[in-house]
C-alpha cells in the first residue's frame, strides 16, 4: 500500500479553494485552524446561536451560517457530529452547493450508510486523521501531523490538472497528515474498521476493561487509589511505547515478570469468546444495524446532546468510583495541568 508524504501532495490545491468547514468541535476546530495556519482560505459554517461562534471567531476564522458559506464554497468539509450531519446537507448544503463543490468529510459514517446521498455532479471525498481532534491540532502546532486516511466516493472534477485525490492529497498536507503519511482507503473500509476498533478496543473494550480490573482489586481488599494506578494511570505509559514502537518494543521496555505475566495471563483475559463476541459486533456494523440503533437513540434527544442510551452511561460513568479517586489524583499531578489537550473554553 502507497504512503504519501509532503513530496506526494501539491498544496496550491486547497490553498487556490475557498473552504468551509461545517462545526467547530474537536475536529472542526483541528482542521480550521490548520488550514488557516496553512496559507488556506478558511470560512467556519455554524447555525446563528451555536456556542461555537465566538470561539471560533476569537481563534481569527471567519464564522457565517451555514448557508451562506456553503454559496461561496469550492469544497465543503463536514465535520458536525454524524448523527447531525444528514439534516444539515439536507437543510442548509444541498440547497446552496455549487455544481461543482467538493464535498468532504472525516468519517464515511453517513456516506457508507447512505444517510447523505450527494448529487452525481460533486466529488465526494473523505480525509480522515487518525486521531483526536485536540491530538491534530497540538501536533500541528509542533510542526508534525498525524496519520491520516483519503478515499474517494466520487470523482467529478473536470480540472484537468488535479483529480478528487489530489484535492484530498492537498487538504491533508494542509491538515499535517502528511508529515506523517497517508494511506488510500475506501468509505466502507474506513467506516466499518473506525467503528469495529472504537467499540472493540480503543473505547469500548479498552474502558471496560480498565473498569473491571480497578474493581477485581478494590473488592478484593486493595486501596482505590493503588487500583487507579494499576489499571488506568499506567495505560498511558503502556500504549506509548506500542504506538512508538510495536508490541514488541513494549515487551522490550517492560521487566520481564510484567512480559511473562503478559504471555500467561492475556490469553486468559481475550479468549475464544471474546473474539466470537468481536465477530458478532463487527457483524452489526457491516449490516447498518449499529449505525440505525445510534440513530435511533439520537433522535428520542430533545436537546441533541444524546438519546437516552447515551445519556444513561454518561451518567454511570461519572459515577463510578474510579472517576472519583481519579479525579482526586490528577488534581494533585500539577505536570498534568500544564496545558490541556482539551480546553472547553478554546476548543
Amino acid at each position: 500500500m502507497k504512503i504519501y508524504y509532503d513530496d506526494d501532495a501539491n498544496i496550491k490545491i486547497i490553498q487556490n479553494l475557498n473552504v468551509t468547514i461545517v462545526g467547530y468541535g474537536s475536529q472542526g476546530h483541528a482542521h480550521a485552524n490548520n488550514l488557516k495556519d496553512s496559507g488556506v482560505n478558511v470560512t467556519v459554517a455554524l447555525r446563528e446561536n451555536s456556542s461555537s461562534w465566538k470561539k471560533a471567531e476569537e481563534a481569527g476564522l471567519k464564522v457565517k451560517n451555514v448557508s451562506e458559506s456553503v454559496k461561496e464554497a469550492d469544497l465543503v468539509m463536514i465535520l458536525a457530529p454524524d448523527e447531525f450531519q444528514a439534516s444539515i446537507y439536507e437543510k442548509h448544503i444541498k440547497p446552496n452547493l455549487k455544481k461543482d463543490a467538493v464535498l468532504a468529510f472525516a468519517h464515511g459514517f453517513n456516506i457508507h450508510f447512505k444517510k447523505i446521498i450527494p448529487g452525481d455532479g460533486n466529488s465526494v471525498i473523505m480525509i480522515a486523521p487518525k486521531g483526536p481532534g485536540h491530538t491534530v491540532r497540538s501536533t500541528y502546532k509542533k510542526g508534525g501531523g498525524v496519520p491520516s486516511l483519503i478515499a474517494i466516493y466520487n470523482d467529478s472534477i473536470i480540472n484537468k490538472d488535479y483529480s478528487a485525490r489530489d484535492v484530498a492529497l492537498s487538504y491533508a498536507r494542509a491538515n499535517g497528515g502528511t508529515k506523517a503519511g497517508v494511506l488510500e482507503t475506501s468509505f466502507k473500509e474506513e467506516t466499518e474498521t473506525d467503528l469495529f476498533g472504537e467499540q472493540a478496543v480503543l473505547c469500548g473494550g479498552m474502558t471496560a476493561l480498565i473498569k473491571a480490573g480497578y474493581e477485581t482489586l478494590v473488592e478484593a481488599g486493595y486501596s482505590p487509589e493503588m487500583a487507579y494506578f494499576e489499571c488506568l494511570h499506567e495505560t498511558k505509559l503502556i500504549t506509548d511505547l506500542i504506538q512508538e514502537g510495536g508490541i514488541a518494543n513494549m515487551h522490550y521496555s517492560i521487566s520481564n515478570t510484567a512480559e511473562f505475566g503478559d504471555y500467561k495471563s492475556g490469553p486468559k483475559i481475550i479468549t475464544e469468546d471474546t473474539k466470537k463476541a468481536m465477530k458478532e459486533i463487527l457483524s452489526e456494523i457491516q449490516s447498518g444495524n449499529f449505525a440505525n440503533e445510534f440513530l435511533d437513540d439520537c433522535r428520542q434527544s430533545n436537546d441533541g446532546s444524546g438519546g437516552p442510551v447515551m445519556k444513561s452511561n454518561r451518567k454511570s460513568t461519572k459515577n463510578h468510583p474510579i472517576e472519583k479517586v481519579g479525579k482526586e489524583l490528577r488534581s494533585k499531578m500539577k505536570f498534568l495541568n500544564t496545558e490541556k489537550l482539551v480546553d472547553k473554553e478554546k476548543n
